[in-house]
């Protein structure tokens, strides 16, 4: 048998305060998932909670974050 050719592949970040542990409550992983119809992101928080992207959204997704956020009064 020969020797398959291997990738690594990173497919998952977290974005948390520095400092804090990877299973802090303000972290959040961004996770690249497939289920066999095509890659989309997961974003948890927190556990359980969690959001599923589109590839093919994104781009308004984020516009429509960026939106609400120049809303937001300080």
């Amino acid at each position: 048998m020969g020797a398959r050719a291997m990738k690594i592949r990173i497919t998952q970040l977290t974005v948390m305060p520095e400092g804090k542990p990877i299973f802090d409550e303000s972290a959040t992983q961004i996770e690249i998932a497939d289920d066999g119809g095509g890659e989309f992101l997961i974003i948890r928080q927190s556990g359980d909670s969690q959001i599923k992207i589109d590839l093919n959204e994104w781009d308004r997704v984020r516009e429509a974050i960026d939106q609400m956020i120049r809303e937001c009064r300080p």
